[in-house]
């Protein structure tokens, strides 16, 4: 048996910083969390390479001596509690000392500091979790923190990181989380020398939603507001009918610090049942302030989750908060009957002076034929076949025929009467009439379609039953799985582009992926901060403006999925994804011929009878069945 022995401060550090400091973008928010704990007013990120080459956070906030300024890379090493009463009235992000210690121990770190008082500033620099140099520079009051060569002397967990797009999506999120806390701060994000965000002191919250997310978030919110003994809860949640199939906008925040709460996510769906498609989900943005002592913080390295004391009555609170915010909304819209400014006018007892008396009818004569009219005109020889020498006008009558062709006769009481009749002149050899005449018969279709969902056919031992939507994604994954390989697509463009709201990150997760989705058949383009438009989707794909929105939450549903890494995997599960994506939001089948085309090609498919993952797609109906029917 091995003996006991303390691990060296160096490894033991870099054990920590694997539960600290997972990818770049948990860097982004420990250093945004100290600015803001050190009472700045402005903080700016730069970032490049997605965090890989460098991370720098730069803030105007109290700043550190030159001794705070070592001190502060050591474990443990914190102004913010001192007792262990201290534990129980947290209101800063940080409080135990280990975000710097664990990002010195896996990378280059660089701190610039000066305190307003302070004549010159102290710059010292740490790699590995050893302390390599200190000297005075100058140096603006706050901090500047510069982090360079993430995870260098950890080769595995470097190897490991997704891809700049990705993991810049991911520092998007946390600087997003730290932003919407603080809206009296300034904060401003670039990545590779582009600015990304850059958000002046906003006047509330509203204005700093607006910011981050759009106007399009913004405008389809409504308050939320609730004061009980237990919580104080504001914020906003987004209407029903803005409720989107991806998993985005949504925030809860207590104390001003970000925290995750499946249990109260449940609360805020549960305000939303029956209101909202099953598979979508609201935006929301709410805010809890409670007692700091009924509540802990220190239950995860990263403080992402929170424990509660009363958790329950919280849930309680927060449904009550958010129903009665959607419940007035829909108030709203609805006409108050007890408010006599909105009673709807009656109509005036002289209303039937000015009402029509009678509607005009339109005169139409059933027998009226232009084509038999135009023939006459250029067909007809002044002197009839018969060589009669009479006026080609004259009708059988002798009184004549109008420009018209109506034969004019006498009536009964000694007036003129217009009736149709066929010209006597009329060449009956060119069969004019058989233009309209439908002499095909059609043939007997052997396809039944059922409600858009099934296809029932003959088969050899009796009916075959084919599940259409199954049978498509069985269909397309072939398809994509044939396309991935090569450049060539076949798309259906759109009458009208359609541009897609999906939030920066969404547009960043497509603007990754534009190639792959390209050789699919998939024409999508960035279009601003936070949209896409969508010009061409595959062949079989719906280009109705509102699937071709829940297409594109769909999509980046499974864009968002990065858990493969090995090529061919990825390309059987992209492929996968997307032929369910396209059975799912397909243009409906609603003839014997559209059915007859998918079963042909479900047919010629290399596995017919099962789904990719594994699902039944056609299923026969014996003689011995039906007979057992009756």
């Amino acid at each position: 048996m091995s003996t006991l022995r303390i691990l060296p401060k160096n490894l033991s550090d870099m054990i920590a910083a694997g539960e600290v400091v997972q990818r770049p973008a948990s860097v982004v928010k420990e250093l945004m969390e100290n600015s803001v704990d050190a009472g700045a007013t402005s903080v700016v990120v730069n970032v490049l390479d997605a965090g890989r080459t460098l991370i720098q956070v730069i803030d105007n906030g109290s700043g550190m001596s030159a001794d705070d300024a070592v001190l502060c890379f050591e474990r443990h090493a914190t102004s913010k509690i001192s007792t262990t009463e201290d534990l129980n009235d947290i209101e800063t992000f940080g409080f135990r000392g280990e975000a710097l210690a664990s990002i010195a121990a896996v990378a280059d770190v660089t701190l610039r500091t000066r305190r307003a008082d302070d004549e010159v500033g102290v710059e010292v620099e740490f790699a590995a979790s050893e302390h390599l140099s200190t000297r005075e520079v100058a140096a603006p009051s706050g901090s500047n923190f510069s982090v360079r060569n993430l995870f260098f002397n950890v080769p595995a967990r470097r190897k490991f990181l997704k891809s700049d797009s990705v993991e810049f999506r991911h520092i998007l999120e946390e600087f997003q989380r730290v932003a919407l806390t603080r809206p009296e701060i300034a904060f401003t994000l670039s990545h590779n020398h582009r600015d990304v965000h850059v958000l002046k002191p906003a006047q509330g919250l509203k204005f700093r939603i607006m910011d981050l997310m759009g106007a399009n978030v913004v405008g389809s919110v409504v308050d939320v507001s609730a004061v009980t003994s237990v919580a104080n809860v504001e914020g906003f949640v987004g209407r029903p009918d803005a409720a989107r199939k991806t998993v985005g906008c949504q925030f809860f925040f207590v104390n001003g610090r970000y925290f995750r709460s499946p249990y109260l996510h449940k609360a805020v769906m549960k305000a939303y049942d029956e209101l909202i498609p099953d598979g979508t989900t609201p935006s929301y943005f709410i805010y809890l302030d409670v007692d700091p002592s009924s509540m802990d913080v220190n239950i995860h390295p990263t403080k992402t989750e929170i424990k509660f004391e009363q958790e329950s009555v919280l849930f309680q609170v927060l449904y009550a908060a958010v129903h009665e915010a959607l419940g007035r909304r829909a108030a709203e819209g609805s006409i108050d009957f007890e408010d006599t400014s909105s009673e709807i006018t009656l109509p005036g007892r002289h209303f039937d002076e000015y009402r029509p008396v009678s509607i005009p009818q339109a005169g139409v004569d059933p027998y009226y034929d232009p084509f038999e009219v135009a023939m006459r005109r250029t067909e007809i020889s002044p002197r009839g076949p018969e060589g009669l020498g009479r006026d080609d006008r004259m009708g059988p009558e002798g009184l004549g025929r109008d420009d018209n062709g109506f034969v004019i006769s006498s009536g009964a009481g000694g007036g003129v009467e217009k009736s149709y009749r066929p010209s006597a002149y009329v060449d009956k050899s060119q069969n004019y009439g058989a233009l309209f005449q439908d002499t095909s018969v059609p043939a007997p279709s052997r396809i039944l379609v059922i409600k858009g969902r099934f296809i029932f056919t003959p088969s050899a031992s009796g009916v075959m039953v084919v599940n259409i939507r199954r049978a498509r994604e069985r269909v397309l994954y072939e398809r994509f799985l044939a396309l991935m390989g090569k450049d060539g697509h076949v798309s259906q463009s759109s009458l009208f582009p359609v541009e897609v709201a999906v939030g920066e990150t969404g547009r960043i997760t497509i603007e990754e992926h534009i190639p792959m989705l390209r050789k699919l058949g998939f024409e999508i383009d960035p279009f601003g901060r936070d949209s896409v438009v969508v010009n061409a989707v595959p062949e079989g794909y719906s280009t109705e403006p509102a699937k071709v929105q829940a297409m594109v939450d769909d999509l980046l549903i499974a864009l968002a999925d990065d858990a493969v890494s090995l090529p061919k995997m990825m390309e059987q599960s992209t492929a996968q994804k997307f032929a369910v994506l396209g059975a799912s939001t397909g243009a409906n089948i609603t003839n014997p011929v559209e059915a007859q085309a998918l079963v042909d090609a479900l047919l010629a498919s290399e596995n017919p009878e099962y789904t990719p993952s594994g699902r039944k797609i056609i299923s026969i109906m014996t003689l011995d069945e039906l007979e057992k029917l009756f």
